[in-house]
């Protein structure tokens, strides 16, 4: 364990799981935002964990698994792209975690179970990744009604960084075991345990997206801090309500 505020460790064990999860070839863009421009979006109770004076909004592409605590993967429902948009924030009690604004996911069952269950703000999407030796690319175009929204991105990978030479600002944006969320007129937070992010140096070849813009965000400007893993392998535990 290190010393710093934001550890790649969860710093409390899942005793319990509902859940097994993996995340895999995933691909962290961030952008700095003004606080008060997040915190507006923000459900009361929650506010806005800034990083030195300035909030920070993630588009996070991936490829997810899932499946029960026990028992094994139930073939395609279990495999599926996911896109997130989030920030960072704190609970009334305390706990860091994220917030999500909006996440896109390609089985309908999967945001159906979301939605009601932890009260998510899951989307039905059409969504591709491909992987080639030197590059990863994701396609989304949310399905239904209303405005369209999509993302395009496309990220070169590069080499392994180091664990020593990650740093404090690397784990406030990657390293994240609690996930807030507001349903049935409540605040509830979920804990979920995982290694340490593999992360590799990466940078952004392609980016046309208004998922972001969607979520209600003003535009991104500049241009995003990126960071790439091929994965890690999570436990999510029961969500558990405030107050």
């Amino acid at each position: 364990m290190s010393d710093s505020p934001y550890d790649p460790f969860p710093p409390v064990r899942v005793e319990r799981a509902v859940m097994r999860m993996r995340w895999e070839s995933i691909a962290f863009l961030h952008w700095s935002y003004d606080v008060d421009v997040v915190q507006a979006l923000l459900p009361e109770g929650l506010t806005v964990e800034a990083y030195e004076g300035r909030a920070w909004v993630g588009l996070i592409p991936f490829q997810m698994t899932v499946a029960p605590a026990r028992g094994p993967e139930v073939p395609w429902l279990s495999h599926f792209p996911e896109t997130n948009v989030r920030t960072y924030v704190r609970g009334p009690n305390g706990l860091a975690g994220i917030w999500f604004f909006s996440l896109d996911a390609a089985r309908s069952a999967a945001v159906s179970a979301a939605r009601a269950s932890w009260g998510l703000p899951y989307y039905w999407s059409d969504m591709q990744i491909e992987r080639t030796d030197s590059e990863t690319m994701y396609q989304s175009t949310r399905r239904g009604p209303g405005p369209r929204a999509t993302s395009a991105v496309a990220v070169e990978v590069g080499d392994p960084i180091p664990q020593a030479q990650l740093t404090t600002f690397d784990h406030y944006l990657t390293a994240r075991f609690v996930l807030w969320a507001y349903h049935l007129g409540r605040l509830w937070y979920t804990r979920a345990e995982h290694p340490p992010w593999p992360l590799r140096r990466a940078r952004v070849t392609r980016l046309h997206d208004n998922l972001l813009t969607a979520a209600r965000l003003p535009a991104p400007e500049g241009e995003p801090v990126v960071h790439f893993s091929d994965g890690v392998d999570v436990r999510v535990g029961l969500p558990r309500a405030v107050g």
